[in-house]
């Protein structure tokens, strides 16, 4: 074997890794595929055999290609009436791909990874990279230019936004898949009472539609999505199919390979906290299906 192989296939030991940290970082698979490539010509440019520790030594050259993308998209961002979502990551078999299944069961929520949008780029890595994979304050530290402890006040600072905005969802799966399903007949039936039955008193109905005429900000409270849900029930519900959505129940719109919306949903005591729908075709784009 030779040394371009052999460095190839080290890399490729730790390709899975660097993608959970990127997507944590950037809530977008594409970005998250590109940080991990411009990973790899770094490293083909260097010596991998000099380098003591290949697995931290890479996730280092990730976190500063993610901190570097999400410094210039907050540059750039313009003002949304609607609601940036992360790419979702879905699944619509259980008998898919072991490896995309893996990476389902570990991947982020949808409503965590909103929350982790509104975050400095400092801050959510600092919280992604220590709270999420136990990566020590003092390589974070070099990573972001500050000190040991300065990182460490990111991170704090990062977890009070996150315990403070983002709940905690139910774990059981099947749990959330029969309150989906709940929610699913309600809204076909059009009965508001029912959904009334299924959601939070605060719950959340975020919608990215990217930047067309369709843009909205969210509806906030269980009357008001209620309604929201009902004026868009008859045309969409008949097209609703079981998922999973970032390891939580949701739902797919359409084809499976070319969903036409993916609905995420946060379930926390049983009862719908959040819900999430995606259909900016950018995003759905990278969706996966069966």
């Amino acid at each position: 074997m030779d040394s371009d192989q052999r460095q190839a296939e080290q890399f490729e030991e730790h390709r899975a890794h660097l993608r959970a940290v990127a997507y944590r970082m950037l809530g977008s698979l594409s970005e998250a595929d590109d940080a991990v490539q411009e990973a790899w010509l770094r490293l083909s440019r260097s010596d991998a055999d000099a380098v003591a520790n290949l697995g931290g030594w890479l996730t280092t050259v990730v976190a500063r290609v993610c901190l570097d993308m999400l410094r210039s998209r907050r540059s750039r961002r313009e003002d949304l009436v609607g609601t940036r979502l992360p790419e979702p990551i879905l699944s619509t078999d259980e008998e898919a791909d072991p490896a995309h299944q893996a990476e389902l069961a570990d991947s982020v929520g949808l409503a965590l990874l909103v929350v982790l949008d509104t975050l400095s780029p400092a801050e959510r890595l600092a919280f992604v990279l220590h709270d999420m994979f136990g990566v020590p304050f003092e390589e974070v530290a070099t990573i972001v230019d500050r000190t040991p402890a300065a990182a460490r006040q990111l991170a704090s600072r990062a977890r009070r936004r996150v315990r403070g905005a983002a709940p905690s969802p139910d774990p059981d799966l099947d749990r959330q898949r029969e309150v989906v399903t709940a929610f699913l007949a309600a809204a076909r039936a059009g009965d508001f009472d029912a959904l009334l039955e299924v959601l939070d008193p605060d719950v959340v109905f975020r919608v990215d539609a990217g930047r067309g005429p369709h843009a909205r900000p969210p509806a906030v409270g269980a009357p008001a999505v209620a309604r929201e849900l009902l004026a868009r029930a008859p045309r969409f519900a008949p097209l609703a199919h079981p998922a999973i959505v970032n390891g939580a129940a949701g739902l797919y719109l359409g084809p499976a390979r070319r969903p036409a919306a993916v609905v995420g949903f946060t379930v926390v005591g049983g009862r719908i906290a959040a819900i999430d729908l995606i259909v900016d075709r950018e995003k759905l784009r990278q969706v996966v299906g069966d």
